[in-house]
């Protein structure tokens, strides 16, 4: 579930390509006369791209691989105009866990997201992002979920560089159901992420806080979703930038999420505290 991701892990990496080629030496018609080397550099193209191996899937503090390994990628296309859109994927279980949970069976290996949207620059330093997030779950036996697991999000996020210090705000609205969370149109998500360039080895602090406000009322009575399914979490992790477009990463992520709301089939919280690890190649 990633755009412009850190770890719930995991965000999305930007790979630049530098190419500096030196010009022959240039000789005149009459005269020969030694040309100066010229170093040509190569701006990044439109396409990058990006894959990631986890220890745990974290998507805002709630485990989506039941604290199981997974393998993740994406590839991504920026138009110099500001427009964007891209495509993440990630290997998940709680759909099929959630359905066994329940006494049923279905499968949803996978989960795949698509994004579109809108990059300004208004200062140095300072760029708005809009955007429209779909999460999709290519499922079967979907019949065994009262509610659809596909999601809508809007998004509007302000990126910010002080110095060593970069860093976003970002703010989510479900136009759709919640992650099949029954009435819960209109649920949103707040994300403060915030990374400090240590300058020392190819080191970046990072630091993480959401809050997931839930929707709606909860099915067969008068009890609000949120008062079951809202909760914040929280990431503090390192970042090493090892060059060639390979990074590592370590973080503990937690979250108050309330027991038995997000549970695996032995009832473990899947918000509980842990520490994640990360390796990722940038393209």
């Amino acid at each position: 579930m990633s755009h412009s991701r850190t770890l719930s892990n995991i965000s999305v990496v930007a790979s630049l390509i530098t190419i500096t080629s030196v010009l022959s030496t240039a000789y005149a018609q009459t005269q020969p006369a030694t040309a100066e080397p010229v170093t040509a550099v190569v701006t990044p193209g439109p396409f990058s791209a990006n894959l990631s191996l986890t220890n745990d899937y974290r998507y805002r503090g709630i485990s989506q691989s039941n604290f199981r390994p997974a393998i993740q990628g994406g590839f991504d296309y920026a138009h110099s105009s500001g427009f964007y859109i891209g495509n993440w994927n990630s290997s998940i279980s709680w759909i099929s866990d959630a359905a066994s949970a329940a006494g049923n069976s279905a499968s949803a290996p996978i989960e795949m997201d698509f994004y579109g949207g809108y990059k300004y620059e208004w200062s140095k330093g300072f760029t708005a992002d809009v955007g429209i997030l779909q999460y999709y779950y290519p499922t079967t036996n979907l019949s065994a979920f009262a509610t659809n697991p596909n999601t809508t999000e809007l998004y509007a996020a302000q990126n910010f560089t002080f110095d060593s210090v970069t860093g976003y705000l970002k703010f989510s609205w479900a136009a759709s159901t919640l992650f099949g969370t029954a009435n819960s149109a209109g649920s949103n998500y707040t994300d403060l992420t915030m990374n400090y360039d240590t300058g020392i080895w190819g080191l970046s602090l990072n630091a993480h806080v959401g809050y997931q406000y839930v929707a709606g009322k909860f099915v067969g009575g008068d009890v609000s979703n949120s008062s079951l399914f809202s909760y914040t979490d929280w990431k503090l992790g390192i970042t090493k930038d090892f060059g060639s477009g390979f990074s590592g990463s370590m973080a503990y992520v937690g979250t108050n999420a309330k027991d038995g709301s997000y549970v695996n089939p032995q009832l473990q919280n899947l918000g509980k505290g842990g520490f994640l690890i990360s390796l990722t190649k940038t393209f």
